[in-house]
């Protein structure tokens, strides 16, 4: 009997050791396992959401739509990208933190980023931008790769590139020919803190408001008028509602195409590479649409009954000459220097 127990204990130990070995292994490949059905994983269909404020008549609509195309035909359609316009998923505060919840994968956004990550609230300080090839050296250059890298470590918002806008101009009911017409005018703007600050300075009455509500405002007289690039006044149809339009130029403006970088971690990293590749190829095609059309939807709104001012910028300049150096040492004075310099 002791030499059954014994033999018995002896075939106990020896399962034991077996099972160890095989616990170990597993242990050891556990990790690879995982990572190849994570790739697998990723690599299966999946279905991407992109929002935008504006129209499906507008520039930004077509380019997103181009965006979408790129994207699918790159990942071989394993990523398609459905775009929602009109502020269907949000405005842009609304799709920002989407982002960064994942609720939303992509998103068109400017300025209202400013409000994640504070240093790019200084691109949008009216006239610090004099002209287009100033624009494209700040954003297309280190210093907008540098502002990338700031977003997505404050924000966990990825952004991709950014696009062109053209220059906002004020659109009004009155005739706007100096600075004195500004004064107490109840003016539309994004939800950005140096716009706001500026137009203060400036003597308007800035209010706050989201780009949907913007067209009803101005027929019901909430507000007295708005400011935005040619392209956007048009898509909008703020001819119906406005009768001027000031050539005040006082902002080459850009938007980003965002992600949600929760989303761009669960992609391959070839869907990652083919998103960045058609984010690259939307920003040339919308550049180019928005210098090919901007000139005849001007001369469209003028058919349409837009009369034209062209007020003098010396004085508006003068205040954006302190206003942004005040609110730029507040942020980042160096980097303010290096936008300045890069003209």
């Amino acid at each position: 009997m002791y030499r059954n127990f014994t033999n018995l204990k002896e075939i106990c130990m020896k399962k034991l050791r077996i099972a160890l070995s095989v616990l170990l292994i597993l242990a050891v490949l556990a990790p690879v396992f995982a990572a190849g059905s994570q790739e697998a994983g990723a690599a299966k269909p999946v279905t991407l959401k992109l929002g935008h404020i504006q129209s499906d008549q507008d520039v930004w609509h077509k380019a997103a739509v181009f965006f979408a195309q790129k994207v699918e035909e790159k990942t071989s359609g394993t990523v398609k990208v459905e775009v929602y316009p009109n502020s269907t998923i949000g405005n842009d505060r609304d799709m920002a933190e989407g982002l960064q919840l994942g609720s939303v994968d992509f998103a068109l956004i400017a300025g209202v980023l400013g409000n994640f990550e504070p240093s790019l609230q200084i691109l949008e300080l009216p006239y610090l931008i004099e002209n287009e090839q100033h624009l494209r050296n700040v954003v297309y250059g280190p210093i907008g790769e540098e502002l990338f890298a700031r977003l997505l470590k404050s924000s966990n918002i990825r952004g991709l590139t950014y696009w062109e806008r053209g220059p906002r101009h004020i659109t009004s009911n009155f005739p706007i020919n100096s600075i004195a017409d500004v004064k107490g005018f109840k003016m539309r703007l994004p939800e950005i803190p140096a716009m706001l600050a500026y137009w203060r300075a400036a003597g308007a009455n800035p209010t706050p408001m989201a780009w949907g509500e913007v067209y009803s405002a101005l027929q019901q007289k909430v507000i007295d008028g708005q400011e935005n690039p040619v392209p956007y006044i048009h898509s909008a149809r703020l001819e119906e509602v406005q009768s001027y339009i000031a050539m005040t130029a006082h902002k080459y403006e850009y938007v980003t195409i965002s992600m949600s970088n929760k989303t761009y971690e669960k992609l391959t990293t070839d869907q990652q590479k083919a998103v960045y590749a058609a984010a690259a190829e939307s920003a040339e095609y919308q550049n180019k649409l928005v210098a090919e059309l901007t000139e005849t939807l001007f001369k469209d709104l003028q058919a349409k009954g837009m009369k034209v001012t062209y007020p003098d910028r010396a004085p508006f300049i003068a205040v954006a000459q302190q206003v942004n150096t005040d609110f730029a040492n507040k942020i980042d004075a160096e980097l303010y220097k290096k936008i300045v310099a890069a003209k």
